[in-house]
């Protein structure tokens, strides 16, 4: 009789964390890198929520902006690489805090985490479908760019991503390892284009120094108008947490992890801002790639389309609007890692079905979930004028990042107050945790402040021009759901919520979660 092979170190560490091995763990650090690189993707992020920032600041946003953030979100990945390396789990940020502060913490960060995930799928999935809708029309493919089209494209979409994603996780594995080439090549094809087949470029003054101030708070001028359009680049930089729910399917996952946020962060920061620069030295006329009624609000088809030939913008279309759907794929994988982790220990209503994994080893059910309520957050796209849909898509941006980044900044803060008796994996910080700590967690309130903020002047209450359908509801909608779970832990989950319920019973429990490292809420 054939005796079972020995379990992996990585196998080992999770049956510690409390799991057994269910996942397929079939990822190499590599590919653990891929899917962070395409869910953050600059060619997304970066080029879908353009506008946001040449609206808000101008180009000034774009050439000191960029940077800022970039700089920022690596003392938040620094911080979360820590952490993931401690505990590589699916589970990741609301595992973290569940273990490092008790239930309430991993109640309110996995809520936090999922509604995030939900949002920026469908802010990615619909950044895809403005850009495929314009791909299709210039490929002779008539459908149209209104919003309608543009509806029914995304619709398709998400259809398409679960689908795959149903498949199996060697696919997902082979899809990222080909998107993370596909975003390094795709920028370099960009910048090569715009620098030296654009009809015209900006001067560098121009660049770095021309302002555009939308703010309407009556105060700041263009200095706050700069720190709202920081949006796109916080909102490009969501999602590298993909690499910690992916950890239980990478080989080597306590560094692997780690390194996949680090790594994922510092690429997408030098790519990145070479690809913005080069899309806005190549801006035509500022106050065209401005005006809704030239752009159809989205100025980086206008910068595409009135810089270059028709062979060459058709081409870079084609190259972001992939770029885009490869992203989407990737983001519906990560989150329904998520739900499964979060599900497997009784958090989601209907737990049992979201954490069942088909015979491929892929939560299926938590696929669909994912995508059904990734489309149901953008139907007000739909139900607001045509001419403001724009600002629609501007508030699913702010939802994913203000709750993706809240959900990041839980458990840093955690980890603060256990300080040297937090036990550490093979990647950490050392006596730099304290400083790095700080930062992230002084970022992320101001951002958390910044973009609850309205994106359109008339979103404001004393603009004599306001109107609700300009008002950014995110706040309304982060509110509403935080509001319904914080209600729901009060009269119901706090009976019945634990935690991380382990699969395992034969192995010691991890480091933090004794009672005398444990912060109570």
């Amino acid at each position: 009789m054939s005796e079972r092979p020995s379990p992996s170190d990585d196998e080992r560490r999770l049956a510690e964390l409390g799991y057994k091995q269910e996942l397929a763990r079939s990822w190499s650090g590599f590919s653990n890198f891929a899917i962070s690189f395409t869910i953050v993707s600059i060619l997304t992020g970066g080029l879908a929520s353009y506008g946001i920032g040449l609206a808000n600041g101008g180009p000034i946003t774009m050439a000191w902006g960029w940077p800022l953030v970039s700089l920022m979100v690596l003392f938040v990945g620094m911080a979360m690489a820590e952490l993931a390396s401690a505990y590589p789990t699916s589970g990741g940020l609301y595992w973290w805090a569940a273990q490092l502060g008790g239930p309430v913490w991993g109640w309110f960060t996995g809520w936090f985490n999922l509604i995030g995930q939900i949002a920026v799928t469908a802010a990615i999935d619909y950044g895809a479908a403005i850009f495929t809708t314009v791909v299709l029309n210039v490929i002779g493919i008539e459908i149209g760019t209104d919003r309608t089209a543009i509806f029914l494209v995304f619709l398709v979409i998400l259809v398409l991503h679960a689908v795959l994603n149903a498949i199996g996780p060697h696919l997902s594995a082979v899809i990222n390892n080909i998107s993370a080439w596909w975003h390094v090549g795709g920028v370099a094809i960009f910048v090569l284009v715009l620098t030296f087949g654009a009809n015209q470029h900006q001067s560098v003054g121009f660049v770095f120094t021309e302002t555009v101030d939308n703010s309407a708070v009556g105060f700041g001028g263009v200095a706050f108008s700069f720190l709202l359009g920081l949006l796109h680049a916080q909102y490009t930089f969501t999602g590298y947490d993909a690499s910690a729910h992916m950890s239980e399917e990478t080989h080597d996952a306590s560094r692997m992890a780690a390194k996949g946020i680090i790594n994922t962060i510092v690429a997408s920061a030098i790519a990145g801002y070479l690809l913005i620069m080069a899309v806005t030295f190549a801006i035509p006329n500022l106050d065209d790639a401005l005006d809704p009624t030239k752009n159809s609000g989205y100025p980086v088809i206008y910068i595409l389309e009135n810089s270059l030939n028709s062979f060459w913008s058709g081409l870079l279309l084609i190259i972001a609007a992939t770029a885009q759907l490869f992203c989407g794929y990737a983001s519906v994988t990560s989150a329904s890692r998520m739900l499964f982790a979060f599900s497997r220990d009784g958090a989601v209503p209907g737990s049992a079905l979201w954490s069942k994994l088909s015979a491929r080893k892929v939560p299926v059910n938590a696929v669909l979930f994912i995508s059904f309520f990734a489309f149901v957050l953008l139907i007000p796209s739909m139900l607001v004028p045509a001419a403001n849909a724009p600002t629609a898509y501007a508030a699913a941006t702010s939802v994913a990042t203000i709750g993706l980044y809240i959900a990041y900044g839980i458990p840093i803060l955690l980890r603060q107050l256990h300080g040297s008796r937090f036990q550490t994996g093979p990647w950490q910080l050392g006596r730099w945790y304290r400083p790095v700590g700080v930062v992230a967690l002084l970022w992320i309130v101001l951002i958390s402040f910044l973009f609850i903020l309205p994106m359109d002047d008339r979103g404001y209450p004393w603009n004599s021009e306001f109107t609700w359908n300009t008002v950014n509801y995110a706040p309304i909608a982060l509110i509403g759901v935080v509001g319904a779970i914080g209600i729901w832990w009060l009269v119901s989950a706090r009976t019945w919520f634990t935690g991380p319920k382990r699969t395992v019973e034969d192995a010691p429990d991890a480091g933090a979660s004794g009672d005398e490292t444990t912060v109570k809420a």
